[in-house]
């Protein structure tokens, strides 16, 4: 039978094996990266953003006009980039510098 002890981690910042509990001690330590728009305002998860430039999208052969709707975005633990949907376009990372929280 396996305690809850003898459950082990690997860490990629160090490199080392560290025990779970550990581990989980290490990243309730860790302050999150505040990601603001071009204003200033603090945003999270979930937030609707509108975009205060016009973006020329790599790959999708489209162009996001200012004013656009970004619904429910994600963080990414950058402070300049967010994660977020828009139709016909998968995987659209926008740096925080073009959107303002709405």
């Amino acid at each position: 039978m396996a305690m809850a002890d003898d459950d082990y981690v690997y860490d990629e910042a160090s490199g080392e094996w560290i025990s779970a509990a550990n581990a989980a001690a290490a990243t309730d330590a860790i302050d999150p990266v505040e990601v603001r728009d071009s204003v200033g305002n603090l945003l999270a998860d979930g937030d609707q953003v509108t975009l205060i430039k016009d973006l020329t999208v790599k790959g999708a052969g489209q162009t996001l006009k200012r004013g656009t709707l970004i619904k429910s975005i994600r963080l990414t633990g950058d402070a300049q980039e967010i994660d977020c949907r828009y139709d016909g376009i998968k995987g659209l990372v926008l740096r925080a510098e073009f959107v303002r929280k709405r």
